[in-house]
């Protein structure tokens, strides 16, 4: 970020030579903080209304830690996803407020927001073995500022577990949905209710699920209608997706 540019266009603002919408469109337009292996997207919640977000795999924890130290004079949420504990450890010694979400390893640096809207994103799994899935797009959800209903482990092996919980989806606005196997549990989701359905493959399975394959190629194909699909163990993307939907209307 060029603190110079922001300091001459509040001047001119100031000023009346810019008028605030201009300025906006301004700030709108910096583009990144060059750290020479990353380049820091500073302005992303201004544009989008969420912070750039950390991908630590593939990054040493070196380079991780670094790109926090760019956002310490930022009041904003740091949200880091795909950490292990010891890039957790490494980051609490330059940041005390930093906590360690395990099964969906991310770590929160920041409170964690309030929420901005009384509607409710339900993510569902189909089993205990896609919690790290479904825990990231929970917590994705929550920092974003929408409460979060969990429904865990109530696949279609056991159908009669979801229809225990059918009140609970009734009641959600929007509805994620993790899933490995077959991916069957999102097509009997999207045809119970009658909220946007935000699918996500999990690579859970034996060998021809391909990883999840199976799973995402048995959402895609999904014959009812309002199901979305996500990548394969994005639980992040679906968590965002959903938390956008969840959020259309509300002040952010």
């Amino acid at each position: 970020m060029n603190k110079d540019k922001i300091k001459k266009l509040l001047q001119d603002v100031h000023d009346g030579k810019v008028d605030v919408d201009r300025a906006m469109h301004e700030l709108k337009a910096f583009p990144y903080e060059d750290l020479g292996f990353a380049k820091i997207d500073t302005h992303r919640h201004i544009r989008r209304g969420f912070p750039e977000v950390i991908f630590c795999q593939g990054k040493t924890t070196e380079q991780i830690v670094h790109i926090i130290n760019h956002f310490a004079e930022s009041e904003q949420t740091i949200m880091a996803t795909r950490a292990g504990r010891e890039v957790f450890e490494a980051i609490k010694k330059v940041r005390t407020d930093a906590a360690y979400h395990e099964t969906a390893r991310i770590i929160l640096i920041g409170k964690l927001p309030e929420n901005k809207t009384d509607k409710s994103v339900a993510v569902v799994s189909a089993g205990t073995s896609d919690m790290p899935v479904a825990e990231e797009a929970a917590v994705t959800a929550e920092v974003m500022g929408n409460p979060v209903e969990r429904l865990y482990d109530i696949g279609v092996a056991g159908v009669h577990r979801l229809l225990d919980n059918r009140e609970k989806l009734f009641s959600a606005n929007v509805i994620v949905v993790v899933a490995g196997m077959e991916g069957a549990l999102a097509s009997v989701v999207g045809g119970m209710v009658d909220k946007p359905v935000v699918a996500v493959p999990t690579s859970v399975g034996y060998g021809a699920s391909f990883k999840g394959i199976a799973a995402l190629l048995s959402m895609l194909n999904s014959c009812a209608p309002g199901v979305a699909v996500m990548n394969i163990d994005n639980g992040f993307g679906g968590g965002y997706y959903a938390g956008l939907i969840n959020l259309m209307g509300v002040d952010k």
